[in-house]
């Protein structure tokens, strides 16, 4: 089995507001049903399983760019979305945090029950992966969440995500099926995480003599796990720095849509509430949807579609967010019926700025640029934890002495 990657994470507390958590749910499902509809249920497995993407696709949502918080609360958020609707999209999402992730074998056996599927394979699956990332890389993680994302003809994705014992950093865990020849060597997608120095990795293909003394605690498969794999690692900072993000990207998408503003938008230009503000999340969004995976490099950059629940970048603009999920409502149901005109122009939108971005050179201060949004949060409904954006006080008048 190969996992797919990993990410290393800072450790956040606190509830996602039920506002954001909401949209986070629709938003997520109408990202994850467009996917479907272009590009099949093996590549939203894919998607799910890449760690940048998925930390990308969190990003997108409103959370905290950079925090072991988006691990819980998009899984969450889908799980609650896309479980209702899994019979029409042949997508499951199995487990959770806690007591949830230990729910994941009855659940599983509940589906293949559904669909045909063998049930004691899956269960096996689920287990080993945890077991591997448990046990066999001891890296000091131990794990609290565990996901495992199921499609209708049986390929699957699993993310799970373990706590350090004591320096308040997350990480998490990503595997594939389609990557997977054997739960022992080089089984991960990607790893998402902080270097912690030496650790002991009994997946590693050059640990078979270890193994061969220590791996008969599972009775099952030795272990070799851990090579070529995508690992993700994010800084302490909270706030978005220019070192974060991929500037000539970052400046190509402003330019395009608050400046730029060509007839190629036209289209998307006719559709009501569509402003400059509203075309930079869409671009954003489309970009999770139609990205090729080199262009998730840098997380926070897509934080710029609706900022953050903390406030970083910038509060959550939820006027525009609304709108960025009622145009992609909108474009699916017609493309249901036929009509894939809006979702077009959405993907058209992407294309624009990646062809802008060939010739463009980055000369904008990135922190002028999230003051701005900050200054004009009010206006798009911004809100964060701590409560709605407020207008600034303008700024006071200098009063001149004659003495």
């Amino acid at each position: 089995m190969k996992r797919s990657g990993t990410a290393d994470l800072p450790l956040h507390y606190g509830k996602v507001p039920p506002w954001l958590y909401e949209r986070m749910s629709v938003l997520g499902l109408s990202i994850i049903e467009v996917i479907l509809m272009d590009y099949g249920k093996d590549e939203v497995l894919r998607r799910l399983a890449d760690p940048f993407w998925f930390q990308s696709f969190g990003a997108v949502m409103g959370m905290d760019w950079h925090s072991s918080g988006i691990t819980t609360s998009v899984m969450g958020a889908l799980k609650r979305s896309i479980n209702p609707n899994s019979q029409s999209l042949g997508l499951y999402i199995c487990g959770g945090k806690g007591k949830f992730s230990r729910e994941t074998p009855s659940e599983l056996i509940r589906i293949a029950d559904k669909t045909g599927l063998n049930g004691t394979d899956l269960v096996r699956a689920s287990k080993l992966s945890a077991k591997v990332d448990n046990t066999a890389i001891q890296d000091g993680y131990q794990l609290y969440l565990h996901n495992f994302i199921l499609s209708d003809n049986g390929n699957w994705s699993v993310i799970q995500q373990g706590m350090h014992e004591s320096d308040g950093t997350a990480r998490r865990y990503h595997w594939h099926s389609g990557n997977i020849t054997s739960f022992v060597e080089n089984p991960h997608t990607g790893i998402n995480g902080i270097s912690r120095g030496r650790i002991l990795n009994l997946t590693d293909s050059e640990a078979s003599e270890n193994r061969k003394g220590i791996l008969d605690i599972s009775h099952t498969d030795s272990a070799e796990v851990m090579k070529d794999f995508a690992r993700l690692i994010l800084p302490a900072h909270h706030d978005v720095q220019a070192s974060d993000v991929d500037l000539k990207r970052l400046g190509a998408l402003l330019y395009v849509t608050r400046e730029q503003q060509p007839q190629n938008f036209e289209d998307l230009l006719m559709l009501e509430g569509v402003g400059p503000r509203t075309m930079q999340s869409l671009a954003l969004v489309s970009e999770v949807i139609h990205g090729a995976p080199s262009r998730f490099a840098d997380p926070a950059r897509f934080s710029f579609a609706h900022g953050g629940k903390d406030g970083h970048p910038f509060p959550v603009p939820v006027n525009t967010y609304d709108e960025s999920i009622s145009i992609l409502r909108k474009g699916i149901e017609k493309s249901k019926l036929g009509n894939s005109d809006k979702l077009n122009s959405i993907n058209k939108l992407h294309q624009i700025v990646a062809t802008a971005e060939k010739d463009f050179t980055p000369d904008f201060d990135i922190q002028q640029v999230i003051e701005e949004e900050r200054q004009n949060s009010w206006r798009f409904g911004g809100k964060t934890v701590f409560g709605d954006a407020q207008k600034p006080d303008p700024p006071k008048p200098i009063q001149l002495s004659l003495f």
